[in-house]
């Protein structure tokens, strides 16, 4: 008789979809807080975690919404549920998505002491008057409260994001912001493309008045001004939007990069297992009504296969510095990229977006001002 197997080993991803307010770019799956909601919702989730499916944790990242806006109690009592259904490890990556209104220094040593070991501090930007253009309520001062806080309370890695082509920035103020972020002394930084989301206020705002934003060529300029400055800092660019210190990457989302198994609890979040991919309905009372009456959350999932899961792994992997590998990719899809995808390898390189070396194939520089056109090439071949 065969052993059963064992259960795959995998990232954990937690929402927590409440904020202290909503800011109008963004469209992720969340609502402005009020205690019984949060509440609530928190029962929901444990019950959900009590009946998922059976892996082996490998990091814990949560999301949101705000996270930090819980207490420090609630984010112990998670662990502590994941650590002891998921057997995740006492020295894995615990990372929690902060805020940094004026209280959040005042909740970094209950994290601490909680079990989180990384805080990825949602800063977008240091220039105030792009914050209030953002929506965002807290200032420079902080933010830097926050990772003093940080620190003493023995935090050794902490991120910070940054938006750029917010509507009204400048290649200046983007410096000073990229700056302030190197200055802060933080392992890790993320520096996202403002994108327009359907149904947000700057979708309504972008159909209005659509030179407010960046067009493509300022994007890219803010861009190749983030590779030079943070490269020059010392920090070490693993992904499109990701750069880190040298040990500092997130081992978490480095995860959905390799096309490794992930599972996600709560409103809207997503799993990958055994070759499917699932999503959470964003409905939040149908998320709590089927969580607390333990029945399947609602959602929708696909069986990824054939060309559709070679594309899209290959396209995660473009987004790392180090590209497909060409044997590891072999080994575990049976594909020869080189040959499978001969002519589409062939045309990017010759327009200067790809390199194929030795065992790899990867962005050069250039391809990483328009990864999401290289990547669509495999997509659609």
């Amino acid at each position: 008789m065969n052993a059963p197997a064992a259960p795959p080993s995998a990232g954990i991803y937690i929402h927590l979809p409440f904020c202290p307010y909503i800011c109008p770019y963004c469209d992720f799956a969340k609502w402005a807080w009020d205690d019984a909601g949060a509440e609530r919702y928190l029962a929901a989730l444990r019950a959900e975690l009590a009946d998922a499916p059976p892996v082996r944790a490998r990091t814990l990242f949560f999301g949101g919404g705000t996270p930090s806006l819980y207490t420090p109690d609630v984010i112990a009592s998670l662990i502590a549920g994941v650590r002891a259904r998921f057997a995740l490890p006492d020295d894995a990556e615990v990372t929690v998505e902060a805020n940094p209104d004026p209280s959040l220094a005042a909740r970094i040593p209950g994290l601490r002491a909680a079990g989180v070991n990384r805080l990825s501090v949602g800063v977008q930007s240091f220039d105030p008057r792009e914050l209030h253009v953002l929506g965002r309520r807290h200032t420079a001062h902080d933010v830097a409260n926050a990772v003093r806080a940080a620190r003493d309370a023995g935090f050794d890695n902490l991120s910070v994001d940054l938006i750029f082509g917010a509507p009204g920035q400048t290649e200046a103020s983007w410096r000073a912001s990229l700056d302030a972020a190197v200055a802060l002394g933080v392992e890790h930084i993320s520096c996202y493309g403002l994108t327009i989301e359907e149904g947000t206020p700057y979708a309504t705002w972008f159909a209005r008045d659509p030179s407010a934003f960046a067009d493509e060529g300022r994007e890219a300029a803010l861009y190749a001004l983030a590779l030079a400055k943070l490269r020059a800092a010392g920090f070490e660019q693993y992904e499109i939007s990701n750069w880190a210190r040298p040990g500092y990457r997130s081992r978490h989302n480095a995860l959905y990069w390799a096309n490794a198994p992930y599972l996600g609890l709560g409103v809207g979040a997503a799993t990958y297992l055994d070759g499917v991919r699932s999503t959470h309905t964003r409905d939040l009372d149908a998320y709590i009504e089927a969580a607390l009456a333990r029945r399947p959350i609602p959602g929708e999932s696909e069986r990824l296969g054939g060309a559709v899961q070679l594309g899209e792994a290959i396209m995660l992997a473009l987004r790392t510095a180090e590209g497909v590998d060409l044997g590891a990719f072999r080994e575990r899809y049976g594909v020869d990229v080189s040959e499978r995808y001969r002519s589409v390898v062939d045309d990017l390189v010759e327009g200067g977006v790809l390199e194929a070396g030795a065992g790899y194939v990867r962005l050069t520089e250039r391809g990483r001002f328009v990864a999401n056109d290289v990547c669509g090439a495999f997509l659609a071949d």
